[in-house]
């Protein structure tokens, strides 16, 4: 079986969501990786830092409500 192809990020048809994790990707130094080679490129500690932070600005961003 081939590969799949990677389709191409149009970061201006994202999810506010994913806007965040690309944002916190980019803080940590990781998104050019994530460009070039997709998520699945970031090892298991990188993807849980990233999914912590999340987290972590969602529970900020709801309690500034």
């Amino acid at each position: 079986m081939g590969k799949k192809k990677e389709k191409k990020i149009k970061l201006s048809e994202i999810t506010p969501e994913e806007q965040l994790k690309y944002e916190i990707a980019g803080e940590l130094g990781l998104l050019d990786r994530v460009l070039e080679n997709g998520w699945k490129s970031l090892t298991a500690k990188e993807t849980g830092k990233i999914g912590g932070l999340m987290t972590k600005r969602k529970r900020e961003l709801s309690n500034m409500e």
